[in-house]
C-alpha cells in the first residue's frame, strides 16, 4: 500500500458536512483506507473572488491506486457531491487535492506532485503538521514543521473542530 496525503475544503453550504460525506464517499473505494485525518481548520480564502471562509483539513489515505487513477476516484467524488466549477479559486462544495503521493514527483497537465502550491498555503501546511510533521516534501529540502516555522506567523487558520470529527 502506498501513501496518499490529500486536503479537502467547504466553503459552501454545511462545511463540516461536506467534508464528513466527501471522506465517507471516497472510502466507500475498496482500494482506499484512512490512517490518519487531522483537525478541522477554519481559513480565509486565497485567491479569486470575495467569498465566505473556507474549512480545510488533511488526511493521510493508503491505497493501491496509482497516482492517476486516485486523483480520478477524487474527481468522482467531487462530481457526485455536484461541485460546480464555475470560476478558478472561486467558491465550492467540496475541493480535493492530491497533495503528495509517497516521493512521487509528476508534471502532466491532468496531475502534478507534489502538489505546486503547497509550501506556500497555510491552509493546507498547518492540518499536514497535525498527520505528518515530519514529512519530507518530495524535491525540497524541508519537512512540513520547518516549512511552517520558515513562513513565520500563520494568516487566518483556527481550529475549528479537534481531529475526532471523522469517526473511522
Amino acid at each position: 500500500m502506498k501513501k496518499a496525503y490529500i486536503g479537502l475544503g467547504s466553503n459552501l453550504g454545511d462545511r463540516l458536512t461536506n467534508l464528513i460525506q466527501s471522506l465517507e464517499i471516497l472510502l466507500a473505494e475498496p482500494q482506499i483506507f484512512l490512517e490518519k485525518v487531522s483537525s478541522v481548520y477554519e481559513t480565509e480564502p486565497v485567491g479569486g473572488p470575495e467569498q465566505g471562509p473556507f474549512l480545510n483539513a488533511c488526511a493521510l489515505l493508503l491505497t493501491d491506486l496509482n497516482p492517476e487513477r486516485l486523483l480520478q476516484k477524487m474527481l468522482s467524488v467531487e462530481k457526485k457531491m455536484k461541485r460546480v466549477r464555475n470560476e478558478r479559486w472561486g467558491p465550492r462544495l467540496i475541493d480535493l487535492d492530491l497533495l503528495i503521493y509517497e516521493e512521487v514527483t509528476i508534471h502532466t497537465p491532468f496531475l502534478e506532485l507534489p502538489h505546486p502550491r503547497l509550501a506556500e498555503r497555510d491552509f493546507v501546511l498547518i492540518p499536514l503538521a497535525d498527520i505528518a510533521p515530519d514529512l519530507q516534501i518530495p524535491n525540497q529540502d524541508k519537512k512540513v514543521m520547518e516549512i511552517i516555522k520558515q513562513r513565520g506567523q500563520t494568516k487566518s487558520v483556527i481550529i475549528y473542530q479537534q481531529q475526532n470529527w471523522f469517526k473511522f
